[in-house]
């Protein structure tokens, strides 16, 4: 009843029927999973969960895993580009240490599961109880957070999840590993290549397809909790926008374990990262935005949620036909 609330309210605005397009979309979507009609200033946050990869010993990133740790930090400080966006669109940010190689970083939520992954081209990434963990993780920010906003962002920050996340794509969607990999943090081709060859090497060593058996072998700890906060989302009516290549890799363990809890999802951008394309396919999921970007941190995401603010402000503020005394039949 409430979708067809705010449809009733858009079609009576003083605009052709659907002509702001995918806004109109989001407020009806937003409707149907929170079960009420768009708040005129909607309450939002993102969630930036960390954690290392130990697949970065193979030499597949072009940065060290230590930097994972800086940013965090970075992300405290207010100093990347997500915490200016988040002061832009009035948004509270939130980061989580899921598995932040190292001592807690000061200012950081701990949640960790493990110190950082093992490196799955040798060994899983995960044994399957730290998958479970890192899921409820997630399932657990986004019960919290369901009482305390609106809406949420995922944002992501852990050297090697590029590899990580492709790694997923190529054993949920049977990619293959050289449509899969990207430069991620700036990998030139022969980075690029060997980060091919790593994955090759790992789906082999990995061969099981069953949902949770992928999500334990190459799952980051950050990809998982972004997967957790997807099903808590469903189960909370919470919903809960995506950014680029990493997060929506956690769509795709979402995907193979309860594909009925990615109905909470907004997918926000469409990644320059390769693979990002294919992810999308498997999903059968059409982003709002295609700005070439490939940052990560839930910029792509926090963007959306600027244009979901404009869209709720039209939508309480715009006069309707009546009000404005617009009627077809008018002179």
């Amino acid at each position: 009843m409430t979708c067809e609330l705010v449809q009733r309210r858009l079609d009576s605005l003083t605009k052709p029927p659907g002509s702001l397009g995918r806004m109109e979309e989001m407020l009806v979507e937003y409707a149907r999973i929170r079960g009420a009609e768009p708040p005129a200033r909607p309450r939002a946050a993102v969630y930036i969960f960390c954690g290392d990869h130990g697949v970065v010993a193979e030499g597949v990133s072009a940065w060290p895993s230590e930097v994972t740790r800086l940013m965090a930090m970075n992300f405290v400080a207010g100093g990347a580009a997500i915490n200016a966006m988040c002061r832009h669109y009035g948004m509270d940010a939130h980061v989580v240490d899921v598995g932040i190689a190292g001592e807690a970083v000061d200012g950081v939520r701990g949640l960790r599961v493990a110190n950082g992954t093992r490196n799955f081209a040798l060994e899983p990434a995960l044994t399957l109880e730290q998958a479970r963990r890192a899921l409820d993780a997630g399932a657990e920010v986004a019960g919290e957070a369901a009482r305390a906003y609106d809406l949420v962002a995922c944002g992501e920050m852990g050297i090697g999840n590029t590899t990580a996340a492709a790694a997923l794509l190529c054993a949920y969607a049977g990619v293959d590993p050289a449509e899969a990999a990207g430069a991620g943090a700036g990998s030139d081709a022969a980075g690029v290549t060997k980060k091919v060859e790593v994955l090759r090497r790992a789906l082999a060593r990995h061969p099981s397809r069953e949902a949770m058996d992928v999500a334990a072998a190459f799952g980051g700890l950050e990809i998982l909790a972004i997967a957790g906060v997807i099903l808590g989302g469903a189960r909370h009516g919470l919903p809960v926008v995506l950014d680029g290549f990493i997060s929506c890799a956690a769509a795709l363990v979402v995907q193979a374990l309860e594909p009925d809890a990615l109905r909470c999802v907004f997918y926000s951008h469409r990644s320059a990262e390769k693979g990002h394309r294919l992810m999308l396919e498997k999903l059968g999921a059409r982003p709002c935005l295609d700005l070439d970007m490939r940052l990560g941190e839930g910029t792509g995401a926090a963007l959306l949620i600027g244009i979901f603010q404009t869209a709720c402000r039209i939508y309480h503020e715009m006069a309707t036909f009546e009000r404005a005394g617009i009627t077809k039949d008018a002179s």
